[in-house]
């Protein structure tokens, strides 16, 4: 008996609904309902979020803060016509 090579392709994995393969993206198509992530990767990527969100939060707090307006200098710009 030979070994299966392991895949993280789920269309190559799922025969048993169509018993083809190339099937599977038809069928997930027409049964919407019936095609859920699973728990685990629900939970990796709220996970994934929540880090992405605490970066973000992390680099706008440590980053300066410009004037949107400053007073002196701007209007005496080489290159700039007003």
């Amino acid at each position: 008996m030979t070994r299966r090579k392991k895949t993280r392709s789920i269309a190559s994995r799922v025969t048993i609904r169509t018993g083809r393969r190339k099937d599977y993206k038809k069928w997930r198509h027409e049964n919407p309902d019936q095609v859920h992530s699973t728990q685990r990767y629900v939970n990796k990527k709220r996970k994934q979020r929540k880090e992405q969100a605490a970066r973000k939060m992390e680099r706008q707090h440590a980053g300066t803060t410009l004037e949107l307006h400053p007073e002196e200098g701007s209007e005496n710009r080489s290159g700039e016509h007003h």
